[in-house]
């Protein structure tokens, strides 16, 4: 017989809301900036896919008051298993009530389940430590963590392997970068710890990898040579963020940005670090658009890690056909497949198949988008 697992619940409600406004981070005083520029919540979202993916009803859930996890359980399908409602929280929410409602909740359950991005997975760490298992259901911006599950149906399947007791318990690195750092343009990473995670096969991602040596800067320049060299005059394009697009800014003399998204027609940069509003306007001018993206490094994303301006709507506009991946041959071979998690079922269903990436000067490796 299956034992009655109690999960642990806790979302923290601003994360991933900068990804499309081209934030890259909603911590500190960035999300009242994300409001001002529009932005839209994200996480509830995540988490009530999630929940509304488990199938399993051995379970009991323990979370925080409403925005926090309340609110989401009870407009879930799993709304009558909820248990139990932990303390209260401030508005706006804060890191410190994170904190607090992950270690009042320790003792009563078995895993504790937190929706958010980095900057959440150190306040958990900070909280439980390894006491009881973690998992994350991924709606930041960033997400270098190997703490998360690769989308929220995928962390919705992990669940139900556990209450099996069809998972390894495996110590996974929490990362997280210089926020104003990364809004300067420049990448700064730290391991801040390790958090007991269930990694059930092929559904928890891995931490971000950086390659950074001489053979690999040549392998970059090769790509750009060859990207440079079949622009079409007619056609503007969008540069997702990393070393590897980028190098086409720096072949081109270009000032743009490296973790930003930046947009060039006929060799000059048009729009420098714009977030989907201003992608929208700008491809709505042109007949033609092409997007540029290379995958995380150690984790395989195209899409939905970092990238969040070039959104389901940028994407369904330009269309899989006109969409470049780039990647040097470190990294491509360090991933056994490359993956999407736009937020939208139909345009990451879309995405999904077969691929030619660009790897050296016309040469190319085929992957598989899972």
């Amino acid at each position: 017989m299956i034992k009655t697992i109690r999960i642990g619940f806790i979302v923290n409600p601003i994360a991933g809301m900068g990804g499309r406004v081209g934030l890259k981070g909603t911590d500190g005083e960035a999300y009242y900036e994300a409001l001002r520029r529009g932005a839209k919540p994200v996480s509830p979202i995540r988490a009530l896919e999630f929940l509304n993916s488990i199938r399993t009803r051995n379970i009991q859930i323990i979370t925080a008051p409403k925005v926090m996890g309340e609110d989401i359980v009870r407009k879930s399908r799993l709304r009558d298993k909820l248990f139990k409602i932990i303390n209260s929280i401030n508005q706006p929410t804060t890191p410190e009530d994170t904190r607090r409602i992950a270690r009042q909740m320790i003792e009563d359950i078995d895993i504790l389940v937190f929706v958010g991005g980095d900057g959440t997975a150190r306040d958990i760490l900070e909280a439980v430590d390894k006491k009881v298992p973690v998992l994350g259901v991924p709606a930041g911006v960033k997400m270098y963590s190997a703490v998360f599950a690769t989308t929220p149906r995928d962390a919705a399947i992990v669940i139900e392997d556990f209450v099996k007791g069809n998972v390894e318990i495996v110590e996974r690195e929490v990362l997280d970068i210089d926020e104003e750092a990364f809004r300067r343009d420049k990448l700064v990473v730290k391991l801040y710890g390790y958090l007991l995670v269930p990694v059930s096969s092929g559904r928890i991602q891995s931490s971000k990898t950086i390659y950074q040596d001489f053979s690999e800067e040549e392998n970059k320049i090769a790509i750009a040579r060859y990207v440079i060299e079949h622009m079409d005059k007619d056609t503007i394009y969008i540069l997702g963020p990393g070393s590897t697009v980028k190098t086409i800014n720096k072949l081109l003399g270009i000032d743009g940005t490296i973790l930003g998204v930046d947009v060039i027609y006929r060799g000059k940069l048009i729009a420098k670090d714009v977030g989907e509003r201003e992608l929208l306007d700008i491809i709505n001018k042109y007949n033609k658009a092409m997007i540029i993206v290379s995958p995380i490094g150690g984790q395989g994303f195209v899409f939905g890690r970092g990238n969040q301006q070039i959104s389901p709507e940028i994407i369904r506009r330009v269309g899989r056909e006109n969409i470049l991946i780039v990647s040097t041959w470190r990294k491509i071979n360090s991933v056994k497949v490359l993956r999407v998690d736009t937020g939208d079922y139909e345009v990451d269903a879309m995405l999904k198949g077969y691929w030619k990436v660009l790897v050296d000067y016309n040469r190319f490796v085929v992957k598989k988008v899972v």
